[in-house]
């Protein structure tokens, strides 16, 4: 039987007999939902009874490994053979718009999507870390560039006490570059992500959790029961440190652990999103393909999460003998296709579309020419990003390549253009708002003298 309280006298307890390890051990657990007795829409109803009003937020999916641009959005159906690659062009809601026929779901909304065909910036590295924080790796200030979701909840706090504001549901992954949920940086470590799937308690993560296993109620309720009543027992929580803070709060609140709890979802909605599998996708190395994993992050920006990041997928495709470009698409596109579309169509139907932004991308494009074993290769010069709700104007494309979609030749958006929108979106504006770094001198989020939100989505 797992042991929850540690002796009182024991060496680096607190007055209330808890030792800092001993309450991060508590991520262990197997929580599900319901332990306070309420389930998500009874807590739900109960927040509007009391009026209490929806927040802004932002769901990333991470495209690990850089999705190939030209097979996606970007199709280019006059250039050579090696460079036009297989797929075909669809047409969409949108007139004049077309996109792969492998997202046939995509194209029937394209009037609440909105393709952005000409990111510019990337620095070529392998890592989520410019997609999480817009920043490159070099030259970081003293305690490194925080991510859109610390800076969030350094800035605005939590929703709900209880409910942190930044949530990594991406599990741990053999490449830590592609499982990075985003760093705390000079943001503070109180602001690093809650990492329900990831290892080691020390992180503040419920210790070799994922979403298939919330499923052991009676456990949950014995062991959250003993917790509770020793700590009733003791002094005040009030000594304890940031983590162990955060800690307590997820502990003894029903909110977060519901809402992680996809088996409460109607069979139709779990059969909208897409099954897929939890372990982590091509070499062990990259985002689960696991659809719930999208239905997840809904359930915990409607549970008061402000920032919700995932990695999806492998799409670091080379070629033979890991199978071809367009090999690998032909499995991972019809499944995004219908993870994507479904999560916008679940948050509309839910009255949130308007408050949350969903963005899809990775950290940079595919080479135009196919090589020789069937695959592309990394190409930073351009890439290509996908966005909904947010209440951004949705319908169109924003910028093109040129004939090969070597780079780009109208409208170029630079990753900062996209998080100055993020951040407009959310509710802070770049333009004005700092965060002192280590050193204690002020930072910008951007480069606010140069990259504003992208007025077309205003």
């Amino acid at each position: 039987m797992l042991s929850l309280l540690g002796s009182r006298t024991a060496p680096g307890s607190h007055c209330d007999g808890l030792s800092r390890r001993e309450i991060l051990k508590i991520g262990a657990l197997p929580l599900v939902g319901g332990f306070g007795g309420l389930t998500l829409p009874q807590i739900l109803a109960s927040d509007a009874a009391a009026g209490r009003r929806s927040h802004k937020s932002v769901i990333m999916v991470f495209l690990s490994g850089g999705p190939p641009h030209q097979d996606m959005f970007d199709l280019k159906m006059q250039a050579p053979a090696e460079v036009r690659g297989e797929f075909q062009p669809i047409s969409t809601a949108v007139p004049g718009i077309q996109i792969c026929e492998h997202l046939p779901r995509m194209a029937s909304m394209m009037d609440r999507l909105a393709v952005i065909r000409s990111v510019v910036g990337s620095e070529g590295r392998h890592a989520a870390f410019q997609c999480m924080t817009g920043q490159r790796v070099n030259s970081q200030p003293p305690g490194g560039w925080p991510s859109f979701g610390s800076v969030v909840s350094r800035l605005q706090g939590t929703v709900y006490p209880g409910t942190p504001a930044f949530v990594g549901l991406s599990p741990r992954m053999k490449s830590s570059t592609w499982s990075d949920p985003g760093q705390a940086g000079f943001a503070g470590p109180a602001h690093a992500p809650f990492l329900p799937n990831a290892d080691g308690a020390d992180n503040l993560v419920l210790n070799g959790m994922t979403l298939e296993k919330f499923n052991n109620r009676k456990s949950l309720l014995d062991g959250l029961d003993r917790f509770k009543a020793a700590a009733d027992a003791g002094s005040s929580v009030a000594s304890l440190d940031a983590f162990q803070q955060q800690a307590f709060g997820i502990l003894t609140s029903s909110r977060l652990a519901e809402a992680l709890d996809v088996s409460g979802e109607s069979p139709e909605t779990l059969a909208r999103y897409g099954g897929g599998s939890y372990e982590p996708a091509g070499y062990g190395d990259a985002g689960p393909l696991h659809n719930h994993y999208l239905l997840a992050a809904r359930r915990l920006v409607e549970a008061g999460v402000r920032v919700v990041t995932l990695a999806y997928g492998r799409w670091d495709w080379h070629g033979r003998p890991h199978g071809t470009n367009f090999e690998n698409a032909r499995d991972h596109l019809p499944r995004l296709d219908q993870g994507v579309t479904a999560l916008i169509e679940d948050l509309r139907e839910r009255g949130m579309d308007e408050d949350t932004t969903v963005i899809v991308w990775g950290e940079f494009g595919r080479t135009p020419r196919i090589n020789k074993n069937g695959g592309r290769d990394h190409w930073p010069r351009v890439s290509c990003a996908l966005l909904a709700g947010g209440g951004m104007d949705t319908g169109q494309l924003i910028g093109s390549t040129n004939r090969l979609g070597e780079h780009a030749v109208d409208r170029p958006v630079h990753f900062q253009e996209v998080f100055a929108t993020l951040y407009r979106n959310i509710g802070i504006d770049t333009s004005v708002t700092t965060i002192r770094d280590f050193s204690g001198r002020p930072r910008y989020l951007i480069d606010h003298n140069i990259h504003r939100p992208l007025p077309e989505l205003i």
